[in-house]
This record gives C-alpha cells, sequence and structure tokens, in this order.
C-alpha cells in the first residue's frame, strides 16, 4: 500500500464488507456474467495495490538515494508478482480438494490446516492495525503542519501531533462503535480517487521546485539506508492479500498473470517517477510526507485536508477485519464495544509515540509485510509443490523463505534504531 487504502481491506477468512468495490457479486444465474474483464481486472490490482504510503518514497529516496531507490521499488514489485503468481498456482493445483478456497487464509488452511490459517489472520490483523497506526500519523502530523496551534512539548502524550490525536479519538471510538460499515466501504474508491489527485498535485509543484533551483541529489546513498528503502517500498506494493478474489473473479484467468504482471509494472513506473521527482525538487529538505513540502497556496492545503478526511474515515473500514478477528477470539464471535474501543485507544497510543510517518512504514514494510508478501507464500508453494518440482524450484522457494526472515529479523532492526533516533533528535 501501500499505505492501505484498498489492501486487505477483509479479513483472511471472511468480512462483512466488499473488500473489493469493483469486483462484481456472483449469485445470479449467468455464470460467466459479470467477471472481471481484463481492464477491470487492472483497475482492482490498482486499488488494491495503491494506497497514500506513496507519499512517503520521495523522502525514502532521499535516504538511498534516486537510482537504488527505484532500483528496490523495481525489485519489490517484480518479487511481490511473483509471489503473488505463487499464490495463484497453489490455489489451482489445490482447486479440486479444496474448491472453496476464496481468500489468502483459506489457503493456509488448505494448506497448513488451522495453523496456516492463524498465521496468515495474524499477519493480516497486524498489518491493518498498523494502516491505521499510520493513518493516525499521517492526520495528525499534517493537522500540526497546517494548524500550528498548540505548543511543543516534551512528552510524547501532549505534543502538537499527541494532541490533535486526543481530539480525533472520540470520534473516531463513535465509528469504530457501528457494528457494520458497509455503506463506507465505497470509500475505499475515494481514497484511491484522492490519492490520485494529490500525486498529481506534487507532482505538478515537484516539477516547478526543480525548475526554479534544482537543489543536489546523490543516486546512491550508503549501504545502510537499503534496508530502509526496501522495508518502505514492500510496504508500498502490500496488497497480496487480495490476489486470490481478484483472480476468483477475472474472466480471463489463463491472461490473469499478464493482466497482473501489466498493472504491477505499471504502479511501479508511476511510484518511481512520484518518488524521484519528490526527491530531485526538494533534496535534502525531503519531508517525511511529501504533501508537507508544498506551499501555503489553497490548493495545497485542500490536497492536505482532503487526504486526512479520506484517511479519517477509512480508518473504521480497515479496523473492521481486526474487529472481527478480536470479537471471534476473545468474545465468542459476539459483538462487544469495549473491545474495540480498547484497540482503537491502543492504535491512538502507539501513533503518538512514532514521530516519523516514513519510519513507521519502514518497519512495517521490514516486518508484518515481508512476512505476508514473500515468506508465507513461498512456504506454502513449497508445501504443495515441493514433492514434484526439481532442485531449482526447491532451492528458489527455500532462499524467498531464508531471506525473507532475515530480511525481517535485520530490516526491523534498523528501523526501530532509525525510529528511535528520530524521537531523540
Amino acid at each position: 500500500m501501500g499505505f492501505g487504502m484498498g489492501n486487505d481491506g477483509a479479513s483472511s477468512s471472511s468480512s462483512r464488507l466488499d473488500p473489493a468495490p469493483l469486483l462484481p457479486h456472483h449469485g445470479s444465474a449467468s455464470g460467466e456474467i459479470g467477471l472481471s474483464s481484463q481492464p477491470k481486472t487492472f483497475a482492482n490490482v490498482f486499488i488494491a495495490v495503491v494506497g497514500a504510503g506513496v507519499l512517503g518514497l520521495p523522502y525514502t529516496f532521499s535516504h538511498t538515494g534516486w537510482a537504488a531507490g527505484s532500483l528496490l521499488l523495481f525489485a519489490v514489485a517484480a518479487l511481490t508478482f511473483y509471489c503473488m503468481m505463487l499464490l495463484v498456482a497453489c490455489r489451482r493445483r489445490l482447486a479440486d480438494e479444496h474448491p472453496k478456497i476464496a481468500s489468502f487464509g483459506d489457503l493456509g488452511d488448505a494448506v497448513f490446516g488451522a495453523h496456516g490459517r492463524f498465521a496468515v489472520d495474524l499477519m493480516l490483523v497486524l498489518s491493518q492495525v498498523s494502516f491505521c497506526i499510520g493513518y493516525l500519523i499521517f492526520i495528525s502530523n499534517t493537522m500540526a503542519h497546517l494548524y500550528p496551534i498548540f505548543a511543543p512539548s516534551s512528552s510524547a502524550l501532549l505534543s502538537p501531533k499527541a494532541l490533535f490525536i486526543w481530539a480525533m479519538l472520540p470520534f473516531q471510538l463513535g465509528l469504530n462503535s457501528i457494528k457494520t460499515l458497509t455503506l463506507l466501504a465505497p470509500l475505499s474508491i475515494f481514497a484511491d480517487v484522492v490519492d490520485l489527485g494529490a500525486m498529481g498535485v506534487v507532482l505538478g509543484q515537484d516539477v516547478a521546485a526543480w525548475l526554479a533551483k534544482p537543489p543536489p541529489v546523490v543516486a546512491f546513498g550508503g549501504p545502510g539506508a537499503l534496508l530502509y528503502g526496501l522495508g518502505v517500498s514492500v510496504y508500498a506494493f502490500e496488497g497480496i492479500g487480495m490476489v486470490l478474489p481478484l483472480e476468483a473473479e477475472a474472466a480471463n484467468k489463463k491472461k490473469f498473470g499478464v493482466t497482473l504482471g501489466l498493472s504491477m509494472a505499471f504502479i511501479g513506473v508511476m511510484y518511481g517517477l512520484f518518488g524521484v521527482m519528490g526527491y530531485v525538487a526538494f533534496g535534502d529538505a525531503t519531508r517525511d510526507i511529501i504533501t508537507t513540502n508544498l506551499g501555503a497556496g489553497w490548493l495545497s492545503a485542500a490536497v492536505q485536508l482532503g487526504l486526512c478526511i479520506n484517511l479519517f474515515f477509512t480508518m473504521p473500514v480497515m479496523m473492521n477485519p481486526v474487529y472481527e478477528v478480536a470479537e471471534r477470539l476473545l468474545h465468542g464471535k459476539r459483538y462487544c464495544w469495549w473491545l474495540r474501543w480498547l484497540l482503537v485507544v491502543v492504535v491512538g497510543l502507539a501513533a503518538m509515540y512514532v514521530p516519523n510517518f516514513t519510519d513507521f512504514l519502514a518497519l512495517v514494510g521490514s516486518s508484518v509485510c515481508v512476512l505476508l508478501g514473500f515468506v508465507l507464500p513461498a512456504s506454502f508453494h513449497l508445501k504443495v509443490f515441493g514433492a514434484e518440482m526439481a532442485w531449482p524450484g526447491v532451492l528458489s522457494d527455500v532462499l524467498l523463505v531464508v531471506l525473507g526472515l532475515a530480511l525481517a529479523v535485520f530490516g526491523t532492526y534498523t528501523s526501530l534504531l532509525q525510529i528511535f533516533h528520530s524521537s531523540s533528535a
């Protein structure tokens, strides 16, 4: 997510929401009627992957360098596409024995039983919670930038950012108390429209700033920045939880891989252009949220407020799968308002203690998203196809698991160091 708009908007098992608003619904007797054409599948992939996390890419490129950052993005795009296709291959192989595999969690259950479903559910819940923490960081930092009405404080709970979060909490508690949020689900489409509009405005101002006074930039940063850049890149492409529903709804399943690959390539080029232009426009002055680099005009303020309003109302939608799992495990599948309130407060407190938006993206990408996007798909593929694959295939799955685990450990460590450094600065 990307930052999460449209990403994994449902739990791995089931959901009270439509996780992909553009997907047609089954139920008619017409069979193939209503399945997604290739252009619609392309659009659905775009919605599932692209989110406001793209706004942190220019800051990431200021660490990695514009060339290294671009290469990392394209490498992660290719690897994410490969792992998505691993899940599709597993579902197709198990279709006769398990015809009702509709989600990532269903596939985990078919491959590893209850433990497989639990692993996927856990990673998806952690990713959803992380997206919502990122939302509050983005909103509060943006509001503190636009309206510097609060005095700075040495306390994380009383900083200007924290005071904006405290102000939002009563409204979020009310929104998150709603039992079903189906009416809010279409906001995932609105979210992508706002994101694209914001990207267009930012790119226009990037070009203007660069033409006026090009700052010094570097193509390759230090090697220590690569893990940081990798974490943000993995986060930006997070959307693997939607690939099985998308493939199930594709009218031409034989060409689904081609459509998916074209969509991922397009997103990679778009991400690369946005990251490079944001960095070369502002150089070392690039901020963790690129929209805060914009001028003080009404258009800049409108874009930033639009993103904040969008994320404010998207948060309850993204938290809904978390409540589904929490209420299933802790409250007998029954609605529990106090459990929801507790989770919202925990998310709010976590956001208060993380100072930097993009640093948090790197942490989530390096930990949860690497495990969800790379390690689990390779593990599932190895279990399903391991007995019949030649040694190169087995080796590729094993390497992907080992490298994914290594990246998760070292990437999480370096991201935490960066967060602590930002907190003490």
